[in-house]
């Protein structure tokens, strides 16, 4: 019965602003229980969750959770990037190891309902097989490695596109590309760089009507967007929301979008809720700092999410934009 209520990425993005404070405060902070509340900055909030919503433990006893995707059978792909497996994960909170497997991170169904994994370790693009096997799909861009591929997506070509910071890159290993890239990955295995914008790029995602492409810098604190063009190339690059917050409150991570184009972005205190304007419309404050989540159940209207050390459930009113659902 659902009960109410990584350790690398961690450590580095804590440093990249953690030096501002005294150390003191930083125990301080981090002591301080936080707890479920839905925080509205407009009305639109509303109409987007209930008011007396409740959230849900489906999982806890994780290192770090990341990566989840919702399979139609009623279970969850969640990766685990301290333990170094992906689980499947189950509603009534029963774990399934699926691969041992060096930093996994995002994770997503392309449209041949392949699961596809951001290996951090093997700084690549990889396919999970069913029975917990791996095929790389792409590991170098112009002949030098990746750094470590983050997250993913499907766009509306059906290509998949993903981020490739630094967050993960393997202490003593080289960085062979003198950027932090977005890029999109054919059928064929070409890889394509889409932009080098950002500092350290995270989380993305698209519109429903696939001409807008988020994604957004956990260094940077915000989140972008650009124009799609027929091609698939990227143009008009310009900020769509900040979400600054304390030192200890979490950054910019997972994306994803409803079928109305709202956007749903992690950030301080958890999951913050933006109008296809860039308007805040509020935060669902989580009482562990989620670092993704995905659309769920039959109706694709609930919120996995993957908070630190456990996996959540949070049903909404909204419907899910599922980039591999869509024909």
């Amino acid at each position: 019965m659902d009960r109410p209520i990584r350790v690398r990425k961690i450590c580095l993005l804590i440093f990249l602003f953690l030096s501002t404070i005294p150390f003191s405060g930083f125990l301080n902070a981090q002591v301080q229980e936080r707890k479920f509340e839905l925080q509205a900055n407009s009305p639109q909030f509303w109409n987007l969750l209930d008011r007396d919503a409740k959230l849900y433990l489906v999982a806890g006893g994780f290192g770090f959770t990341e990566g989840p995707v919702w399979d139609e059978a009623g279970f969850l792909y969640v990766s685990d990037e301290t333990l170094n497996k992906i689980f499947r994960v189950y509603p009534g909170g029963r774990k399934e190891e699926l691969i041992s497997l060096g930093d996994p991170d995002g994770n997503t169904y392309d449209r041949r309902r392949r699961l596809l994994d951001c290996a951090s370790v093997l700084r690549a693009i990889i396919e999970v097989t069913r029975d917990g096997h791996y095929n790389i799909l792409a590991d170098h861009f112009e002949g030098k490695k990746f750094n470590s591929p983050n997250d993913v997506v499907i766009g509306p070509d059906g290509a998949t596109y993903f981020t490739d910071p630094t967050l993960d890159l393997v202490k003593g290993e080289k960085q062979e590309i003198p950027f932090q890239g977005v890029y999109r990955l054919d059928d064929d295995g070409k890889v394509r760089l889409l932009t080098k914008d950002l500092s350290q790029p995270n989380g993305l995602a698209f519109s429903p009507d696939g001409k807008r492409f988020y994604v957004d810098d956990s260094e940077r604190r915000n989140i972008r967007v650009y124009d799609v063009e027929p091609d698939g190339n990227l143009s008009n690059g310009r900020i769509f929301g900040e979400e600054p917050g304390g030192p200890h409150e979490g950054v910019p991570d997972g994306i994803k979008v409803d079928h109305n184009g709202n956007v749903f972005v992690t950030g301080p205190k958890g999951i913050w809720i933006w109008d296809p304007q860039g308007r805040h419309l509020g935060t669902i404050v989580m009482p562990e700092q989620p670092a993704n989540f995905a659309w769920g159940d039959k109706d694709y209207r609930t919120l996995y999410i993957t908070a630190t050390t456990s996996v959540y459930r949070l049903r909404t009113k909204a419907r899910g934009f599922v980039p591999y659902l869509k024909k």
